[in-house]
């Protein structure tokens, strides 16, 4: 049963199967075992980043496809669940409504460019991508009659997925059981079901064909596939996941911006991701989104921590001290690459 819920695509390893379970058992239970607001809404942040990972993953990991607009689709979902929000009320149908046009607009603009740039160098591609990723964000700001401009979106969704909610009048192993925890488990299982939904895909015929071309995509046109077209249905399965993912972080944040969804440094952040985790495993992105998000959201801590209790250590403390975070999240970065060059999942699978 666990076999075919994984598409015949195991770990492979048992250190990596356990970590992998660790992973899945932390998030499935992170409102009781992490109670407190910031945990939970880094669990929630953990699941939406590994979807988003894993359908870049798609792209990058399995097509070879090198795109920068990844953002864009991530905050075309976000955006379409925010207006549709704010239009139409906090109701159910309006993040149906939402979720839909966002993955439809999504769908749409990956066509667009796979059909028009995807017979371009690789290079080229990767430039057209950023370009129009540029073009839309800063559509998004200038619109803010629309958007919300800078400020970005703030809305209501449904009383049920708030903490006005409440299910049952006393807590359960000490957590409230109210309509914040349902709308916590909403993202877990979405995430969780669309990324067994894209491991499916990468290893369906499908996804054999993407792995020939990213391999050799001459031989693979010569022997009959037609590589512009198997790129570009990838690329629109990716940006879809993408706005998908898009939607879920938007039901959970109750607010959308430029710099939530749409910013560059989002983007980095996602290829940081892959490349830590490991491109082309779709594990991968399990691992590199869970070690990134804990790291942007603990190390500073830690530092601080560790700076405090070796106070009177003659460098150290200056080294660790909280705002050299971003120098210590490169140098784990570069250590990652050098001594997992295949990335974590690569390398525990024997890649």
């Amino acid at each position: 049963m666990l076999t075919r819920l994984l598409s015949g695509d195991g770990p492979r390893s048992l250190p990596l199967a356990l970590i992998l379970l660790a992973i899945f058992l932390c998030l499935a239970l992170a409102p009781f075992l992490f109670p407190g607001t910031r945990s939970v809404d880094t669990a929630a942040r953990i699941c939406v980043f590994i979807l988003l990972v894993a359908s870049y993953d798609l792209t990058l990991g399995y097509a070879g496809i090198v795109s920068f607009a990844h953002t864009m689709f991530f905050g075309m979902g976000a955006y379409g669940v925010a207006l549709a929000s704010t239009h139409l009320g906090r109701g159910f149908d309006a993040l149906v409504l939402g979720t839909l046009a966002g993955a439809l607009a999504a769908a749409v603009f990956a066509l667009l460019i796979g059909l028009f740039s995807l017979r371009v160098r690789a290079i080229f591609f990767a430039m057209i991508t950023l370009a129009v990723a540029s073009a839309v964000a800063v559509l998004v700001s200038q619109l803010s009659g629309l958007t919300g401009g800078e400020d970005g979106l703030n809305y209501q969704i449904p009383r049920a997925l708030t903490a006005a909610q409440k299910y049952l009048d006393e807590p359960v192993l000490g957590v409230r059981i109210n309509g914040k925890l349902l709308n916590y488990y909403l993202v877990f299982a979405a995430s969780t079901a669309l990324f067994l939904v894209l491991l499916r895909i990468v290893n369906s015929p499908f996804g054999r064909v993407l792995q020939a071309i990213r391999e050799n995509d001459f031989r693979a046109e010569a022997i009959g596939y037609r590589v512009v077209y198997y790129r570009t249905i990838a690329t629109c399965v990716s940006a879809v996941a993408a706005a998908l993912a898009g939607s879920l972080y938007a039901i959970w944040l109750r607010y959308v911006g430029p710099d939530t969804t749409l910013s560059f440094e989002i983007m980095v952040d996602i290829l940081l991701m892959v490349v830590i985790g490991g491109m082309g495993t779709m594990y991968g992105a399990v691992i590199g989104a869970t070690l990134f998000i804990l790291a942007q959201n603990y190390l500073q801590g830690l530092m601080g921590a560790a700076a405090a209790g070796l106070e009177g250590v003659p460098l150290l403390p200056g080294l660790l001290d909280p705002d050299r975070w971003l120098l210590w999240l490169g140098v784990l970065f570069v250590l990652s690459v050098y001594f997992f060059p295949t990335g974590i999942a690569g390398r525990l699978r024997g890649e």
